[in-house]
């Protein structure tokens, strides 16, 4: 026996030491990632930038060098920040030491609207008279957008363009539901709030085809155009090479102009250095997007103004609560703009809105402070790649209102819904559930049984006031009769192309333009920008990652693509009360 107990307690010293080892070389190997990622580089004379976009871009990077951790391949899954991107390129434009842009982007993880933010601010940078070459061995229909402002575009010999136009896909799940005995119990305002037809209807209601039809052609005629203007081709050349598909392999790419010659990487690079006068037997001095990006942007004038514009990030599903990383927290959004309305430094506010909605309350929250700060101070709303139904809600009261033309807004609408399982419990799995209550609706919203007819008339008048509410905020805002409201209401989806023909926006323009704006309409020379919420120190996130996502990254990883489908699911599941949702998260191939 005692011979065990030495043994025992000889194992468990060896684990708490192996342990303290792992954990002391753990930090060590974050305490050098902190410390490489702290390095800045030095950008040499006659040097290029180099623009890979093959992370995932959002509108504002972690700080943390160990954010999206993959556990399968001990490695960081970083991500790019859109703020970051457009003050690097800014900067390269003023930057003497920067002779032009060379890109490399084959696909770009990021929705149409932030691509269009990238490429204004490349049309932009070109108004310097430095260069932008661009090569690949093939493009995305979205990187291929991005990229025909090059003042030159190459391919692979053997690549090629993808170019067949745009899709929207949805998923149903009518049938399953009924296969297992589940039961989706309705309540909507709105024919076109058809985010809850995939769990009552097997295919798409003819209302939502409208919709989707209208948004996407939007946006596609949007790219055509835009493209066509840059390759000086036709619209309905570009139209023809899809419907034809007659985009085939590098010959035909070539052969309709949409690049400029069919060449090798090492013959670019060859291009590149007779542009910036290197010899061919020396290196080319660049430096990458991420690495720029660091770097502070130069003072101007007498250093840090006293005056600042507040940016506040207001990213993800709006949820009652506290924010968390990737949803937008009703008390924690609602806080930091009634600090900046309070804060005498902060002379205007930009809201970053990039939301499909969520809960109406919530929303409702955060717009009565958005309406305080608009009493004190200029408040400008800048749209990223979808602020619809919720996110339209928090953005209604601003004194402006900024979309890109590829934006996804409206979906002024609201629903509830509730699940009735009391069939696939009993019939499927042979599970009885019995319920007590005091009184005769102490069970309303129960997933054990289903909703009364006298229930769900009184779920219906709950989703009519709020929809009313709705469409009374933003009449008030602005300042359209609430008829008027109703009638481009009623659930449906726009693109930001339309939304400005019916004044749900009041300009096209990303963050940039909304930051212009906003210091006009506060008559400020001189000012900063504070971003807010401010970013907690890489060491702390580092720990709360380590304990709150290590499940999340395994299930990501291991459901590939379909995670995103298993992410909507569970969060209509969850969601509780009246939503004021965009129907589904819209991808364009």
């Amino acid at each position: 026996m005692k011979t065990f107990f030495k043994f025992l307690l000889a194992s468990i010293l060896g684990f708490f030491i192996a342990s303290f080892l792992c954990f002391i070389i753990f930090f060590g190997i974050v305490g050098a990632m902190m410390s490489s990622s702290d390095k800045l580089v030095e950008v040499k004379e006659n040097s290029i930038l180099y623009i890979n976009l093959n992370k995932e871009i959002v509108d504002r990077a972690s700080n943390n060098p160990f954010n999206g951790f993959d556990l399968g391949s001990f490695q960081p899954k970083t991500s790019l920040g859109l703020n970051d991107i457009l003050k690097a390129i800014q900067n390269a434009k003023e930057d003497v030491n920067i002779k032009g842009i060379f890109m490399e982007v084959d696909a770009v993880n990021a929705g149409a609207a932030t691509v269009n933010e990238i490429r204004n601010a490349l049309i932009d940078f070109k108004e310097s008279g430095k260069f932008i070459i661009s090569y690949n061995d093939l493009y995305s229909q979205k990187a291929y957008f991005l990229s025909s402002v090059a003042d030159k575009i190459y391919l692979n010999p053997e690549g090629i363009v993808d170019w067949i136009g745009l899709r929207a896909e949805v998923m149903y799940y009518k049938n399953i539901l009924e296969k297992i005995g589940v039961e989706p119990q309705i309540i909507r305002h709105g024919k076109f709030k058809s985010a809850v037809e995939p769990y009552m209807l097997d295919k798409m209601s003819p209302a939502n085809r409208e919709q989707i039809s209208t948004f996407i052609g939007s946006i596609w005629n949007y790219w055509v155009e835009a493209i066509s203007k840059s390759r000086n081709i036709s619209v309905s050349e570009l139209n023809r090479f899809a419907d034809d598909m007659m985009i085939r392999n590098g010959k035909t790419t070539l052969e309709n102009g949409l690049v400029d010659s069919l060449i090798y990487k090492d013959q670019v690079i060859s291009i590149l250095k007779k542009r910036i006068g290197v010899a061919d037997k020396k290196d080319i001095a660049s430096v990458s997007l991420d690495d720029y990006a660091k770097l502070p942007t130069p003072l101007k004038g007498k250093g840090l103004s006293k005056n600042k514009v507040a940016v506040i990030y207001a990213t993800g599903e709006i949820n009652m609560g506290s924010a968390t990383d990737g949803a937008i927290g009703s008390d924690g959004i609602s806080k930091l703009i009634r600090e900046a309305r309070r804060d005498s430094s902060i002379k205007a506010i930009v809201l970053r809105v990039n939301s499909p909605g969520g809960s109406a309350l919530a929303s409702e929250v955060i717009w009565r402070e958005m309406v305080l700060a608009k009493k004190v101070k200029p408040v400008i709303v800048s749209m990223g790649d979808v602020a619809a139904s919720g996110g339209y809600y928090i953005s209604a009261p601003a004194d402006t209102i900024f979309a890109d033309p590829t934006t996804i807004t409206g979906s002024i609408g609201v629903f509830g819904m509730y699940f009735n399982v009391k069939n696939g419990m009993t019939n499927k799995l042979g599970i009885n559930v019995e319920t007590v209550s005091t009184n005769k609706h102490s069970d309303f919203g129960s997933m054990y049984r289903p909703l009364t007819a006298e229930e769900r008339a009184v779920a219906q008048l709950g989703v009519e006031d709020i929809y009313q509410s709705f469409i009374g905020h933003v009449a008030e805002g602005r300042n359209i009769p609430v008829t008027r409201v109703d009638e481009i209401g009623q659930g449906r989806v726009w693109s930001g192309a339309n939304a400005i023909d019916i004044k749900l926006i009041d300009g096209f323009g990303g963050l940039t333009e909304a930051i212009k704006v906003a210091v006009k309409k506060a008559k400020l020379d001189d000012y900063r920008i504070t971003e807010l919420p401010k970013q907690k120190e890489p060491f702390q996130q580092i720990i709360e990652e380590l304990t709150g996502k290590a499940k999340i990254s395994m299930l990501s990883d291991e459901l590939g693509d379909a995670y995103k489908q298993y992410n909507n699911i569970k969060s209509m599941l969850t969601n509780q009360g009246v939503q004021a949702r965009i129907p589904y998260n819209v991808e364009l191939y």
